[in-house]
């Protein structure tokens, strides 16, 4: 029962929603960590691939986790993973997010307290040889955005209570910013909270693409958002 004497999720499972496309060089330490963090929690882990061309599923099923594939794209696959589950809890994870030991307790506890429907966890970049100290004010921007105006970006892993997302009807689906959409539907249920606990995303994009070209591009998106700008001119915009 929650706090509130509502049904709560403690010691109930909690879905793993991974979307995947060409992982294959992260998937395995990606799942490892879900496996080790999972504390007393039960989980149901799926990997939902948009049609790998590398051994991204092979990797995957050896590691433990349920496959299935569908078309890319990030919204259709975390609402594949969705219908192919059933637990009390979800989390959408990106395969290049690690989640930190204890993950699944604090999950819980947190979707446990009264009135809270979802929230995500603080943001931070798995450390990097050489990287340069602008990733840093990149990790501090996303932490202020998440906490203070509320927006955290779908590399955050977001969680919610299932009943919740049903209430919502699932993921959002559109072509790009479908996490914010999400965080919006979903604040507007309930509390959300932001855990202190912090993932760790790969800066891999940001170093290929350019550290400050990429979070310009993050931050045009979001504000394009945030205006209601019709996400196929966002998507034009942001391919230039």
């Amino acid at each position: 029962m929650g706090t509130d004497g509502s049904p709560g999720v403690a010691d109930r499972t909690i879905d793993v929603i991974v979307a995947a496309l060409d992982e294959q060089d992260g998937i395995g330490e990606t799942l490892g960590c879900v496996f080790a963090g999972a504390g007393s929690a039960r989980l149901d882990v799926l990997v939902v691939d948009g049609g790998s061309r590398d051994r991204t599923r092979d990797l995957a099923s050896q590691a433990g986790a349920r496959v299935v594939q569908t078309e890319p794209g990030r919204a259709r696959q975390f609402q594949e993973g969705l219908r192919a589950t059933a637990g009390d809890a979800v989390i959408f994870l990106h395969a290049d997010t690690r989640v930190p030991a204890g993950w699944a307790d604090a999950l819980l506890s947190a979707l446990g307290q009264s009135g809270c429907v979802a929230g995500c966890f603080t943001f931070a970049f798995a450390p990097t040889p050489g990287a340069p100290a602008s990733l840093g004010w990149v990790e501090r921007g996303a932490r202020l955005r998440s906490r203070w105006l509320r927006l955290p970006y779908g590399d955050q892993a977001l969680f919610a209570r299932r009943d919740t997302l049903d209430d919502i009807g699932g993921v959002p689906q559109a072509c790009l910013m479908e996490d914010l959409d999400l965080v919006h539907r979903l604040q507007r249920r309930g509390r959300w909270v932001c855990l202190p606990l912090a993932i760790e995303t790969s800066p891999r994009r940001h170093l290929e693409h350019g550290v400050w070209r990429t979070a310009a591009r993050h931050a045009v998106a979001t504000c394009g958002w945030w205006l209601g700008v019709p996400r196929a001119r966002l998507r034009r915009w942001l391919a230039r």
